[in-house]
């Protein structure tokens, strides 16, 4: 397929956000995003091995786009999933850390989860990263598996509520959009669904008064990403990414008007080739799709499946950014400061 082709038949930038091979861009990605112009990017771990390095990345990711503005994304939670690790980034506690602290101190808690992320979202803006995909809103079930586990905050939903409210207000602050996620919920998964695709049969009541309670809670947060699960007694066909019914919970019972971001296309939940699971979500409602392992084969197919970012998803774009924008405030002492201060209220 003609990568110049696509582009002159859709107009930049696509909805999609994309991965990338190595710590560097190569020439066949450069001219592959230059010429694809995707709406962003996002970073793991094989991608980061030095502060400098990881800045000139994001710049160069930028520069091939020609926006200075393209969102950079990475999944910085803590605990098990954190893509910046020592020694040049401080490790970060896990969720269940900040739940087991909620237990014992609502109000020191939460004062803690915020000034956590308040720290990660000054680590990745000082690198140019602007949008981080935590915190987990899920609600994990005790049958369930252990994909999200300790990524949760505990197994309440006033609490996991609360303390993912602190978290997002910390990344706004810093000045980092967060993604709530997996919406409308992956802690009954009874699979890893980077390997198989999860079945929950739960009906729409039960689902509405539990895992559907923290998105709601929070649903006028501007990013969120879907879950790759069939909950079978709204939609037997397809799963939450792929699914007009569970999209349409997700936008009228939730409420969550902001930007919706698939979970990554290449994950083993979703069947079919690539262009069919990038014309399924956009046509179910996703404003964004998300390809992660920066192979160029399959984002050529994520390509010829894709469409330019509608006006709706790029108002919604609009809005979280004014909202990031708004809710910034500068860091009044060092980092190391704020660093010990957080480890003192940890212990």
């Amino acid at each position: 397929m003609c990568v110049q082709a696509v582009k002159l038949s859709i107009s930049p930038p696509l909805a999609v956000i994309f991965g990338c091979s190595g710590t560097v861009l190569s020439d066949e990605e450069w001219r592959f995003f230059s010429e694809v112009n995707p709406f962003g990017f996002i970073l793991f771990q094989r991608n980061c091995n030095k502060p400098e390095q990881v800045k000139a990345l994001v710049s160069s990711l930028r520069i091939a786009v020609q926006r200075p503005n393209a969102p950079v994304l990475i999944d910085q939670e803590g605990g098990r999933v954190q893509r910046l690790k020592p020694p040049y980034w401080r490790e970060i506690p896990a969720a269940s850390c900040f739940a087991e602290l909620y237990n014992k101190d609502q109000r020191n808690a939460l004062k803690a989860a915020r000034l956590n992320s308040f720290l990660i979202a000054h680590e990745l803006l000082e690198l140019g990263i602007d949008v981080n995909c935590a915190p987990v809103l899920d609600l994990p079930q005790p049958e369930a598996d252990l994909i999200i586990g300790d990524r949760a905050y505990g197994n309440d939903v006033n609490k996991i509520s609360a303390l993912a409210m602190a978290t997002c207000e910390g990344f706004l602050e810093g000045g980092v959009l967060p993604v709530i996620k997996h919406i409308p919920g992956h802690g009954r998964a009874n699979v890893d669904s980077h390997k198989a695709l999860p079945l929950v049969d739960v009906n729409l009541d039960s689902l509405i008064t539990s895992d559907f309670v923290p998105f709601k809670n929070l649903n006028f947060m501007p990013w969120a990403m879907t879950a790759h699960v069939l909950y079978q007694q709204i939609d037997r066909d397809y799963p939450a990414t792929l699914s007009k019914k569970v999209i349409q919970l997700i936008r009228n019972h939730i409420g969550f008007e902001g930007l919706l971001l698939s979970d990554d296309l290449s994950m083993e939940a979703l069947d079919g080739s690539l262009k069919h699971r990038t014309v399924g979500a956009l046509a179910a409602g996703c404003d964004v799709v998300l390809h992660c392992n920066g192979q160029m084969d399959e984002m050529v197919q994520v390509v010829s499946g894709g469409l330019p970012l509608s006006d709706q998803a790029k108002k919604r774009v609009e809005n979280a950014e004014n909202f990031r924008i708004q809710s910034r405030v500068s860091l009044d002492g060092t980092f190391d400061y704020y660093v010990q201060k957080l480890e003192a209220m940890l212990t």
